[in-house]
C-alpha cells in the first residue's frame, strides 16, 4: 500500500510541476534523483499511518469473507489474543516512524528543500520567499534588533536599530541607514551609522560613523529563519531552537511547535488507526471487502482534515500546539475504543 501511495504521488507531483523544472534549467532525471528520493521519504512518513489503515482494513476484511476469523474464534481464541499481532506490529511501525521522523526525515529534508526551493518554487511563492522582510526581534534578554527590509539573498537590509536595555532602562541604541552581512567575520556592516550611549547619571553620548562594523549573538537569518528550518533540525536541535525562537518572540513559534508534536503524535496514531480497522472490518456486513475500504478510505480523509484544520489553528493561535497535535488521536482513540470493545463483546 505504501508503495502504491506513494508511487501515485510522485507521478502526479512531477507531471504537475514538471514545465517549471525544466523553465528553471532543471530536468525530470535531475528532479527524480535529487528531489524525489527525500521527497518519498516525506509522503511515506506522513502518510504512513493512513496506508497501514487501509491495508488492515483489506487484509482483515479478506480474512472476514473468507470465515477465517469466525474459526479463529470458533476455537476457543479471544478476541483480545487475535488483536495481539496487529497491536505488535503496529507498535513496530510507530517505532520505526518516530525514529525516521525524528532523525532520518529532517536529514532528508535538507536534500529536498535544496533542490524545492531552487526549482519548484512557482511565481507568486518564489516573489515571497524572495522579497524583502521586516525584522523585529528580541536576541537575548536584553538586546533587540529591528530592521525595515532585509534581503535574504542580497544579505542587505536598511533602516537599522539595536537597542540594549538594562532591565526597563535603554542604555545603548544604533542606528544605521543600511547594512549588509558579512559571512566572513559574521559581522553585521553597518553605514551611516549613530550610536548613543546613557551614561549611570543619564547624561548622553551621541557619536557618528560613516561605517561600522558590530558582532551580535545573531545572524539575520537565525533572526529571520527560513520557513522551512523546523524540517531540517533533527528533534533534540528543534527543542533548542524553540527555546531560543521563545525568547527571542518570534511570530513562528506555534508552526515550530506543530512540527515538533506532530513528531510524536503521528507515529502513536499508527496504533489507533490499525486497531480501529481491525473493529470496523472484522465482522461481516453487507459490501465485504468493498464497504469496508470505502468506510475506511472516507474515515482515513476526515483523519487528514481534521489533522489539517487543527494545525491550520495552531498556527493561527486559537489553540495550543500540543492540543491541535493530539486532539485527533483523543477523538479517534475514544471512537476506536467505543467500537473495539464492543467488537469484542459481540
Amino acid at each position: 500500500m505504501v508503495l502504491i501511495l506513494s508511487t501515485i504521488a510522485v507521478i502526479v507531483d512531477l507531471s504537475q510541476k514538471l514545465g517549471r523544472i525544466n523553465d528553471t534549467g532543471s530536468t525530470a532525471m535531475s528532479a527524480l534523483t535529487e528531489f524525489y528520493p527525500f521527497w518519498t521519504i516525506w509522503v511515506v512518513n506522513t502518510f504512513l499511518p493512513i496506508a497501514v489503515f487501509i491495508t488492515v482494513i483489506y487484509f482483515t476484511s479478506r480474512l472476514t469473507m473468507q470465515t477465517e476469523i469466525v474459526g479463529v474464534l470458533s476455537g476457543g481464541i479471544s478476541f483480545y489474543r487475535f488483536t495481539l499481532p496487529y497491536i505488535w506490529v503496529a507498535i513496530f511501525l510507530a517505532a520505526t516512524a518516530l525514529v525516521v521522523g525524528n532523525v532520518v526525515l529532517p536529514w532528508a529534508n535538507i536534500k529536498k528543500n535544496k533542490y524545492q526551493y531552487g526549482h519548484l518554487l512557482s511565481g507568486s511563492d518564489r516573489e515571497e520567499y524572495y522579497k524583502r522582510q521586516p525584522i523585529a526581534s528580541q536576541i537575548s534578554p536584553n538586546e533587540f534588533v529591528f530592521v525595515e527590509g532585509y534581503d535574504r539573498t542580497d544579505k542587505l537590509g536598511n533602516a537599522f536599530v539595536y537597542q540594549k536595555f538594562d532591565s526597563t532602562e535603554l542604555k545603548k541604541q544604533i542606528l544605521a541607514s543600511t547594512f549588509n552581512w558579512d559571512d566572513k567575520d559574521s559581522t553585521y556592516s553597518l553605514t551611516t551609522v549613530y550610536t548613543r550611549e546613557i551614561n549611570k547619571d543619564h547624561t548622553e553620548k551621541l557619536t557618528y560613523e560613516p561605517t561600522a562594523k558590530i558582532k551580535l549573538v545573531a545572524s539575520p537569518d537565525e533572526i529571520l529563519p527560513e520557513g522551512y528550518v523546523a524540517e531540517t533540525m533533527n528533534t533534540f536541535e528543534l527543542n533548542d531552537f524553540i527555546q531560543a525562537q521563545k525568547t527571542k518572540g518570534s511570530a513562528n513559534v506555534n508552526a515550530y511547535q506543530n512540527e515538533l508534536n506532530a513528531r510524536l503524535s503521528t507515529p502513536f496514531s499508527t496504533i489507533i488507526l490499525t486497531l480501529l480497522a481491525l473493529s470496523l472490518s472484522s465482522k461481516k456486513r453487507r459490501g465485504g471487502i468493498g464497504m469496508n475500504l470505502a468506510v475506511g478510505i472516507s474515515l482515513a480523509f476526515v483523519y487528514i482534515f481534521f489533522s489539517q484544520t487543527t494545525s491550520a489553528f495552531s498556527e493561527k493561535g486559537f489553540v495550543s500546539p500540543f492540543i491541535a497535535s493530539w486532539i485527533p488521536n483523543i477523538v479517534f482513540g475514544i471512537l476506536t475504543a467505543f467500537l473495539y470493545f464492543r467488537r469484542a463483546r459481540s
